[in-house]
């Protein structure tokens, strides 16, 4: 995975959540997200245009403490 603003992804499929480390130490988690939507961002030739583009205007996102 190489992103130069993203350091790192987690998915939890039990849950539908998508967390993504940001490289400035932020996390934010998105919910009620489809394993298919992680796939597709793993698969992604820019994982933050894809983020931005499908993840954060249609799913629930919270910044993580």
């Amino acid at each position: 995975m190489e992103s130069s603003v993203i350091r790192d992804v987690g998915y939890d499929a039990a849950k539908s959540v998508l967390e993504i480390g940001f490289r400035n130490g932020s996390v934010y988690r998105y919910h009620l997200v489809p394993a298919r939507v992680h796939r597709e961002l793993m698969a992604a030739d820019s994982l933050g245009r894809y983020l931005n583009g499908e993840i954060k205007p249609r799913f629930p996102g919270e910044a993580v403490e």
